[in-house]
């Protein structure tokens, strides 16, 4: 795995990265597991291979997983309403409900149909970047709730129809939490650590928190690029702590439960990738059907239809097979998970938010690096992390 070891430091050094972790499974074996750089620069502590990330937006394969569960169970459609799940959560005061509303479906949000577009031209928003705002909205504790961005979302009106077309929402996802909350009658966190990484042996990943003081044991610290972990501050979404750094307090990440606030590391997210899969070895969690159901279409996204986002993955079908991934980026994280048609699967989580040609790179060098490959180890290395 020489490969992997010349191209990773020389694409963190090229970008200034601190530190990152990388992992590859062939055929259902962890064949590498490997920390680069530093967990926390101030006191070069180095990351180890099983180092715990942030992983942002990875984080939604977690809560489709969940989803589909719930579906293989009889307990919930895909075509399910999600109006009902949420009538509890009543809007502000004075504010009118879209009528559209009615119309979301469960598949809607899991393949980012819903009807919002933050990327809208003069106005678009993602409700996650409101938590002051949200709060006043609906007179509720800032920051926001997952369930007070609803309230507030509620009476405000929908971008587009519901299923009219794709726009990457995060907030489709937050509500997908609170549907899985209302059909399981378990917290979202403690729902998807039973059903979905207790059984595949992901047991270190958990729910990350804004503040530095509440990170998980091993957990890395993270950084803005070129600027360290203590710069630039900005205003703390907690009401009184005055300036933060924007890594930690900045944003609200537990508003973005199910959709971003996952802190997992390769190994674990590898344990995950290789039990909800499609491939006989090792067994899925999901039977093939509802594996099928959930990379098996979705809004195009690429020229001719050679790529579409399906239910938490985007999906690039092959001749015999299809390459499923998902990427995550927030302030102080990249992450990256992939699952390729040929039996590889990889994932690389980063300690900062290197800028999107860092991703692009990352995923030409690493597939360089397979391809360089004559000869892959033959043992499994997922017995010698916990």
């Amino acid at each position: 795995m020489a490969s992997f070891e010349q191209a990773l430091p020389e694409l963190m050094k090229k970008y200034a990265v601190p530190g990152g972790a990388v992992a590859v499974v062939r055929d259902g074996r962890l064949i590498y597991a490997r920390g680069f750089g530093y967990a926390d620069v101030e006191s070069r502590a180095p990351v180890q291979p099983d180092a715990l990330f942030r992983i942002a937006s990875v984080s939604k394969t977690l809560t489709s997983a969940a989803i589909m569960t719930l579906v293989e169970e009889g307990r919930l459609r895909l075509d399910d309403r999600v109006a009902p799940f949420i009538a509890h959560l009543a809007p502000a005061p004075g504010t009118t409900v879209d009528p559209r509303w009615e119309q979301i479906t469960v598949r809607h949000l899991l393949n980012h149909t819903g009807g919002w577009d933050r990327g809208k031209p003069n106005g678009g928003f993602d409700p996650i970047d409101r938590p002051g705002i949200a709060a006043a909205a609906v007179n509720a504790p800032a920051p926001a709730s997952s369930e007070t961005l609803i309230r507030y979302m509620k009476g405000l009106p929908l971008d587009f129809d519901p299923g009219a077309r794709f726009a990457y929402s995060n907030f489709g996802y937050i509500i997908l939490g609170r549907v899985i909350e209302r059909v399981s009658g378990m917290r979202y966190e403690e729902y998807v650590r039973a059903h979905v990484l207790q059984p595949v042996g992901a047991n270190r990943t958990r729910q990350g928190k804004s503040r530095l003081r509440d990170a998980l044991a091993d957990e890395v610290k993270y950084y803005r690029p070129n600027l360290g972990v203590d710069a630039p501050l900005v205003p703390s979404v907690f009401p009184g702590e005055g300036l933060v750094p924007l890594n930690y307090g900045g944003y609200y990440i537990e508003a973005g439960d199910a959709s971003g606030a996952w802190v997992s590391s390769t190994v674990d997210l590898l344990r995950f990738l290789t039990r909800v899969d499609g491939r006989a070895s090792p067994p899925d969690i999901l039977g093939p059907q509802v594996v099928a159901e959930m990379t098996g279409s979705g809004p195009d996204q690429c020229a001719g239809g050679a790529c579409y986002y399906a239910f938490g993955w985007w999906v690039r079908p092959a001749p015999s097979d299809a390459t499923w991934w998902h990427g995550g980026d927030m302030p102080g994280t990249k992450a990256m998970l992939v699952r390729s048609q040929n039996g590889f699967a990889w994932v690389a989580l980063f300690n900062t938010a290197a800028p999107g040609s860092f991703i692009t790179e990352l995923d030409v060098a690493l597939w360089n690096a397979l391809g360089s490959i004559t000869s892959f180890p033959t043992h499994d290395l997922f017995s010698t992390f916990r």
